[in-house]
């Protein structure tokens, strides 16, 4: 050893003792590293509010009383319930990925059936509006 390398012992400990509990500087890349990133499959505003028109007039006449929205990269789910704790009575999808083929939209029942698809979401919902009928007596 040298005389450079030579530390006094006391100095030595304590400059281990502040390079041991010395603190990175926290980065926002360090501190919560983000998944690699998917994009989203999601209801834009127009489509949301075409679906929750037609909710909010199920709301009112009783017949709806929850629903929840869930995301993915594969579709979009709109579930509608009677009740928060049980099954969904219908699911109202978007799937991109049937766009040119089938129809990007459908409404699917609680057995799993589509009841209707097709690429206009207002003539999808169609299958859901009440249809008043002629009553003669």
């Amino acid at each position: 050893m040298t005389d450079s390398e030579i530390v006094d012992p006391e100095r030595r400990s304590a400059d281990v003792v502040s390079v041991a509990f010395r603190r990175q500087p926290v980065t926002p890349a360090t501190a919560h590293p983000e998944p690699p990133t998917q994009k989203q499959v999601s209801f834009d505003r127009r489509e949301l509010q075409t679906i929750l028109n037609l909710y909010g007039r199920r709301v009112a006449e009783g017949e709806w009383r929850d629903y929840a929205i869930g995301f993915s990269p594969q579709k979009a789910v709109f579930a509608i319930f009677r009740r928060a704790s049980e099954t969904p009575l219908y699911t109202i999808e978007k799937n991109p990925a049937l766009a040119r083929r089938q129809g990007a939209y459908s409404v699917v029942s609680a057995d799993g059936f589509v009841l209707k698809r097709g690429h206009d979401l207002e003539r999808v919902l169609a299958v859901l509006d009440k249809k008043l009928k002629l009553v003669v007596t």
